[in-house]
């Protein structure tokens, strides 16, 4: 049974509530390395630590006449302090808050996904083992091509998760970065060494150089890992709706006690999860592309990208958390039909070993052209006469001048493509190379 989505930890992370608790961390650190540096007094400070605190509801009034939501902030902020609070966002302006707030936000959203990403990879290598030898058919274009293993689908997309994990790590250290150098970035009213304090407390690395906002590079490089991930999810659930049609049904969905598909056909079990799947991953990867866009603004700063992130850094990271989720269960619990995928092998009559038959012929003495035709012209006759391949082969004679029987019936031993599995999941996994 796949589990509710019973995670709101992502969710709770972007309330207003978490948003501006994080921008008062920033503000209580900066207060705390000036008074460090000697430019607030320590008694203060105290009062600062002990007082400073923030009513979202009033921050929502004041906003509805500063049209600004920092001084908004702010000012609920002093409401709380008192006189003391003329030491609070000092030499500071807005985005060294901001931005430096949101890079912890991200942070801590980073953190949920990579172990999201970690709990799936653990589903997907179990089932790599569990199905390590269940031999399926291959296909390209959707038509039969060679046998493969069950498992190795497994193994693949385990391998498509760990380059996610790199990904949204690379991309946490990206983002772990503070801006607290003032109006354009050039520390007019502060020393660079207020910056490295704060950012120090805040566990940041401060921006190189900065304009008077951390550049957007550092989200639409976050905002891509993050539309990686979800199209990976969606390169699974598009391999498992195909699996499940009726005419291939080698793999399903759950579907629990009580589930209906059609509100028309009772008989229906559709790929629904999968289905929802994909069409988020158009949500987040579009999301990407809106951060892209936010690379490039008006000089030192304009507003533009600020809209834009308010909306897409939370809905992606709560999509991608909510996808992984969902698909984590779905696969846990995925229904797997081993004797369907063994009885659609036998629906292509034997063609798969049509490549081994060509490579016999070339090894007899035969040009590729001509060991391709002749393969081809049987491979042709067993699809229009739904025969077996191997029988038709048998009974060609300018097959039989270079094959014999014995020959052929060996082309035909199915443990011959599974030879090299082994070391596949050697170099996935790290076991010892067959």
């Amino acid at each position: 049974m796949i589990p509710r989505y019973t995670r709101p930890a992502m969710g709770r992370l972007w309330e207003p509530e978490n948003r501006f608790q994080k921008w008062l961390d920033v503000e209580l650190a900066v207060c705390e390395a000036w008074a460090e540096l000697g430019e607030i007094p320590g008694e203060a400070l105290e009062v600062i630590r002990e007082k400073a605190r923030f009513d979202v509801a009033r921050i929502d009034e004041i906003e509805r006449t500063v049209k600004h939501d920092v001084i908004a902030f702010l000012t609920s902020v002093a409401e709380f302090i008192g006189p003391e609070s003329r030491f609070v966002h000092k030499a500071l302006t807005s985005s060294d808050v901001v931005d430096t707030a949101l890079s912890l936000l991200m942070r801590e959203a980073a953190d949920l996904v990579i172990a999201d990403i970690e709990a799936l990879m653990e589903v997907l290598k179990g089932h790599a083992f569990r199905y390590r030898n269940a031999v399926c058919m291959g296909r390209s274009h959707g038509v039969h091509a060679e046998p493969t293993t069950f498992g190795l689908k497994f193994a693949l997309w385990y391998e498509d998760a760990r380059r996610n994990l790199a990904r949204m790590r690379r991309s946490r250290e990206v983002i772990n970065i503070g801006k607290i150098s003032g109006a354009v970035g050039t520390f007019s009213n502060m020393p660079p060494v207020l910056e490295e304090m704060v950012c120090r407390r805040l566990g940041l690395a401060p921006e190189p150089v900065a304009t008077q906002v951390i550049q957007r590079d550092r989200h639409a490089e976050y905002m891509t890992a993050l539309a990686l991930v979800a199209a990976s999810v969606e390169k699974i659930a598009v391999e498992l709706r195909h699996l499940q049609r009726t005419e291939v049904l080698e793999a399903e969905e759950p579907f629990t006690a009580g589930q209906k598909g059609s509100s028309a056909m009772p008989h229906k079990r559709n790929p629904v999860g999968s289905e929802n799947l994909s069409g988020l991953a158009r949500v987040v990867r579009s999301n990407a592309l809106a951060a892209l866009e936010d690379i490039a603004l008006w000089h030192e700063r304009d507003i533009s990208h600020s809209s834009v992130e308010r909306v897409i850094i939370p809905d992606s990271t709560i999509l991608v958390d909510y996808m992984l989720h969902r698909l984590t269960g779905m696969l846990r619990d995925l229904h797997v039909y081993p004797g369907r995928m063994m009885a659609n092998m036998d629906r292509s009559h034997g063609l798969y070993n049509s490549q081994r038959v060509m490579l016999a012929l070339v090894g007899k003495g035969l040009s590729r052209e001509e060991a391709y035709a002749l393969v081809q012209r049987n491979a042709m006759e067993s699809w229009r006469q739904d025969v077996g391949f191997l029988g038709l082969l048998i009974k060609d004679s300018d097959v039989r001048k270079h094959l014999s029987e014995e020959e052929l019936r060996e082309l035909f031993e199915l443990t011959y493509y599974l030879r090299h599995v082994d070391y596949i999941y050697g170099r996935v996994f790290g076991e010892g190379k067959a």
